[in-house]
């Protein structure tokens, strides 16, 4: 999707505000050039002020963008990208799991049932006009349903076992044995992963079109 104007943007400065190694290799995996440069921001973030997941993810995102933005100097043409995930059941978000019993209650929960995975995107892009650097924002939020099988006790113990759960929000990683309770995802695939891939390069577009073209 981004083929086309691939080169150009090699030509800009993109910064991924993020340390997840998973938002790294699917950026990579479309060959776009860019430089990691982790947010520092605090996710302190009061969950109970916010009416839904995706506004608190999408502020979330908002925060972790700005904080790098403040520590980088001007950058006459380029972007910073800023992403947070949250795994969400009935509209209650899910963290990763605080020990095994904590993470057993928490798959037990996703048996059989249908969840939603929240992703939150801002994009700072920034362009010359007029010999000033102008500012272009562009924030959005991706959802994609995910629906677990119907998990026996002795597969969620086994699956805790592994010690996959215990460092994932919602206790389970789709893209490793994680993967192996889903029965079917409505969405974005990549969305549950960390990045929604699509929407990101729809977004991506029109920047460029707007700034930088």
């Amino acid at each position: 999707m981004l083929q086309p104007i691939l080169s150009q943007l090699s030509s800009k400065k993109i910064i991924l505000a993020s340390g997840s190694p998973r938002r790294r290799e699917i950026l990579e995996n479309i060959g776009l050039n860019f430089q990691v440069f982790p947010s520092k921001f605090e996710e302190t973030l009061d969950k109970s002020t916010f009416a839904s997941p995706q506004e608190y993810v999408l502020e979330t995102a908002r925060q972790k963008t700005l904080e790098v933005k403040e520590r980088m100097n001007d950058v006459p043409e380029g972007l910073i990208i800023g992403a947070d995930t949250v795994v969400a059941l009935d509209g209650r978000i899910l963290e990763k799991p605080e020990d095994t019993k904590h993470a057993f209650g928490m798959l037990s929960s996703l048996s059989g049932r249908t969840h939603s995975v929240h992703t939150g995107v801002v994009m700072i892009a920034s362009h010359t006009k007029d010999r000033r650097t102008e500012l272009v924002q562009r924030t959005f939020t991706e959802t994609t349903d995910v629906t677990f099988g119907t998990l026996s006790a002795e597969v969620i113990n086994a699956y805790i076992a592994t010690g996959e759960p215990l460092d994932k929000a919602g206790g389970y990683g789709i893209q490793a044995l994680g993967g192996t309770l889903v029965e079917s995802i409505k969405g974005d695939y990549f969305n549950v992963v960390g990045f929604p891939l699509h929407h990101f390069c729809r977004e991506l577009l029109r920047i460029h079109q707007e700034c930088w073209s």
